[in-house]
């Protein structure tokens, strides 16, 4: 019985400890457009370009943070949502940090590295303590963000996605998958002190208006517009 009380008490403790470190608010936003290499195609380089000017960085239109408290980190995963978030950050004169995760010939081998490092980046986020009350913004792969597939898959601790590790599916009204045509929305994450499960779950469009007319802003679950010779992979 003390040996239980006593391992019941640490894991609390650890617990404590772990919420203690969890970010005030998290931005994720999933990579933009690209053509069939796997770089940023003409409309996603727009698209890099207008979040910056309208969302993200400095002296922004629409900003989602102020100059006073800029994002304290800015987190990516593979090479083309590194290029998608290197505007914003360049004009706050930060870094992307990379959780990287290059491709490979072997699809399978891509998604078990997108498996691991979704994991690595949401126990870093959650748990250390330099993120405590700061706004970080992770731009993310699809899949890994939200998937009914991924999450039936990789279950509690096994999760893979950032809807279950971040907890999201305790919330009221947070999509069980991020639709394939949508490279037009933030999803924002608000977290109480000393604790690592959010109480506040925001969807924001992003919306460029006349200055970035190309650039698509559809509707959740709507089709994108793109032209097939719009040089950007379906």
């Amino acid at each position: 019985m003390f040996a239980r009380l006593a391992l019941a008490g640490a894991l609390l403790a650890a617990s404590i400890s772990a919420a203690a470190a969890a970010p005030a608010r998290v931005v994720i936003l999933r990579g933009g457009e690209t053509a069939a290499d796997g770089t940023l195609c003409e409309i996603g380089k727009q698209r890099a370009q207008a979040l910056q000017f309208n969302y993200l960085g400095e002296k922004a239109a629409k900003p989602l943070f102020t100059e006073d408290e800029p994002p304290a980190f800015v987190f990516a995963i593979t090479p083309s949502t590194a290029a998608l978030a290197t505007p914003a950050t360049k004009s706050w004169g930060k870094p992307v940090i990379f959780y990287s995760v290059l491709p490979q010939a072997n699809n399978k081998k891509t998604v078990e590295a997108l498996n691991e490092r979704t994991r690595e980046a949401a126990g870093n986020i959650l748990n250390n303590p330099a993120l405590k009350g700061k706004t970080v913004v992770m731009v993310w792969e699809r899949t890994h963000i939200a998937d009914k597939a991924l999450d039936a898959k990789y279950e509690r601790e096994a999760s893979v996605t950032l809807r279950q590790l971040f907890h999201l599916d305790i919330l009221p009204g947070v999509p069980r998958e991020w639709p394939e045509d949508n490279h037009d929305y933030f999803w924002i994450l608000d977290f109480p002190e000393n604790s690592n499960v959010p109480v506040k779950f925001e969807m924001v469009k992003q919306e460029f208006g006349k200055s970035f007319p190309k650039v698509p802003a559809n509707d959740w679950g709507e089709p994108s517009g793109l032209a097939p010779d719009s040089g950007c992979a379906p």
